[in-house]
């Protein structure tokens, strides 16, 4: 069986923040999600994103639940297959109305931005040359230049 993992993020709006995964290419799945508290958002075969209400994610913890717009608790980094996927995700969730909250990053042998979705969970879409990160990485070389 594949490994899958299902990163469940508490949200304010599970329908507002449906149409925000699925504006950034995610496909809702309701095979074990329905109904108003919760959603299941479709990544790839192996990465889901659970959307659940604020009320049924606290039925999961004892903990209380973060503000992501002004807490961090994680980051999310999201692989692309090149610089224009990483501009094409984050400028999506920039027009359904995430926020771009720091500058784009490009170290030549990688590029990345950052996205928060419309509760202020961060997501770093990235592009990398894997070769030419393990050589700058190790001190073997310098990096690559775009």
């Amino acid at each position: 069986m594949t490994k899958m993992i299902f990163v469940n993020l508490p949200v304010t709006d599970v329908a507002a923040s449906t149409a925000f995964y699925a504006a950034i290419g995610c496909v809702k799945d309701e095979t074990i999600c329905k109904g108003p508290q919760a959603s299941m958002m479709v990544w790839s075969d192996a990465i889901s994103f659970m959307i659940l209400d604020k009320a049924f994610y606290q039925t999961f913890t004892t903990k209380q639940i973060i503000d992501a717009t002004t807490t961090s608790g994680v980051l999310l980094c999201l692989s692309r297959d090149s610089r224009a996927e990483v501009d094409a995700i984050t400028e999506a969730a920039l027009a359904a109305g995430g926020k771009e909250p720091r500058p784009v990053q490009d170290m030549g042998f990688m590029y990345g931005r950052a996205f928060e979705d419309l509760d202020g969970h961060t997501f770093e879409p990235m592009w990398m040359d894997v070769d030419a990160a393990v050589t700058a990485m190790s001190g073997a070389g310098e990096p690559v230049a775009a």
